[in-house]
């Protein structure tokens, strides 16, 4: 794994509610590897959101905002519920 990947791996397993620790963390380590540049991208930017905004898109409580509606998103929320 590069070193761009790691970061985002300890970063979504740190992120800050344990909740989002745990499903951040268990889809970066599922998906972070098959990335591609544009979608490290959009999963970097999604770390950089609030925890709780970000917990409330996965489940569905609030809507995803459009910039934020991506294949990465759409696909961490697929995951979630798969859980």
């Amino acid at each position: 794994m590069d070193a761009r990947r790691k970061k985002l791996l300890f970063q979504s397993q740190h992120c800050g509610i344990r909740e989002n620790d745990i499903l951040l963390g268990r889809f970066a380590e599922r998906h972070l590897e098959g990335f591609s540049d544009g979608q490290l991208d959009q999963f970097e930017a999604l770390l950089e959101e609030s925890d709780l905004d970000l917990y409330n898109w996965i489940i569905g409580k609030q809507s995803v905002p459009g910039r934020l509606n991506h294949e990465v998103m759409n696909a961490l929320i697929k995951f979630a519920e798969e859980l």
